[in-house]
């Protein structure tokens, strides 16, 4: 008969396999890699901040991805 020593230690390190099994994958995925990034902005006359931002990121396996954001705020501090 298994005492129960014994038991705990088996479920322990069966424990320390599942974990170790399922972070393995994140570990090898890795994180994308920003390649470059631009900020700009414009002010017209009639107070309206126009900002644009473009980024480039490259995955793991290679791939570029280019993300295009453009905002348009109008300023409430009008003289």
């Amino acid at each position: 008969m298994i005492s129960m020593k014994h038991k705990i230690m088996n479920y322990m390190a069966l424990m320390c396999v599942a974990a170790a099994t399922l972070t393995l994958p994140l570990l090898l995925v890795g994180c994308d890699r920003e390649v470059s990034s631009t900020k700009s902005s414009s002010e017209s006359s009639d107070g309206t901040v126009k900002s644009k931002e473009k980024t480039v990121t490259q995955s793991p396996d290679g791939t570029t991805t280019k993300t295009e954001e453009s905002k348009s705020t109008i300023s409430t501090n009008k003289p």
